[in-house]
């Protein structure tokens, strides 16, 4: 565990503690509310692997840590930063109760509320419960791949910045220099295609965000068959940065 460190100007985020679930399915506990985001709950080895994917293996690679009917017991919110299989599934779609506010981007709307749930599309910022909840962009990749598996969108929740599915680009580094979070959940690990490049954040762009935010987190590791970085890899190349394992929490703040 590592305590928030805060820096004059940043946003704090006092009282979080952040488990890691699996890949970038994360339990927030902010502002006594008990937050999940990107619910993926499917069982170990339910799902193909990812069309194209240099390494094919069924899909999670790994078991949940948790029951997922434990994960989804007493949540106030939910976020979904995109509907990919890897963050938004069958298990966590069926799982969710009806009720629970879900927050998603424009573009998700009409999908999510078509599954009976309670969506609620955040254009650009909204209060929750005393939460401020803003969207961000980001770059699902590089190029035409980009565009083509976007869009994709990041939230901030008062000072902590869940970065969502991309890489380092001008849209993380604007979200940052207007949110200045002082905890930033980013997703790593190289993920790839066979070509077209990284599809999310490597452990240089990870290295980009670390000299920008005081506490980085990284999550989206070793869970899908097409993410290559390890967490040994992203702790020995970014060694400022909290590289937690499946079920683990951080106390930040």
């Amino acid at each position: 565990m590592k305590a928030l460190t805060c820096v004059a100007g940043r946003v704090s985020v006092p009282g979080v503690r952040l488990t890691l679930v699996r890949n970038a399915t994360l339990l927030l506990e902010i502002g006594g509310r008990r937050i999940l985001v990107e619910p993926m709950l499917d069982a170990e080895g339910a799902r193909p692997p990812v069309e194209d994917s240099p390494n094919p293996r069924r899909n999670p690679l790994v078991p949940l840590p948790f029951p997922a009917e434990h994960i989804v017991a007493g949540l106030d919110a939910a976020i979904v930063t995109h509907l990919h299989g890897d963050h938004f599934d069958e298990t966590g779609a069926r799982l969710l109760p009806r009720h629970l506010p879900l927050f998603c981007q424009p573009a998700d709307e009409e999908r999510l509320l078509g599954l009976g749930l309670a969506a609620r599309p955040v254009e650009d910022e909204v209060e929750w419960e005393g939460l401020r909840i803003s969207r961000t962009g980001g770059r699902h990749g590089h190029g035409a791949v980009a565009d083509e598996l976007g869009p994709v969108s990041g939230f901030v929740l008062d000072g902590l910045y869940v970065a969502g599915d991309t890489v380092w680009c001008p849209e993380v580094e604007e979200a940052i220099e207007r949110y200045r979070p002082a905890v930033a959940a980013v997703n790593g690990s190289g993920a790839c295609f066979t070509s077209g490049g990284p599809l999310v954040m490597t452990s240089a762009d990870v290295s980009e965000v670390a000299v920008r935010v005081p506490t980085v987190v990284v999550v989206h590791l070793e869970a899908i068959d097409h993410c290559l970085e390890t967490r040994a890899e992203v702790r020995a190349a970014v060694p400022a940065a909290l590289v937690p394992e499946d079920g683990e929490t951080l106390e930040l703040g």
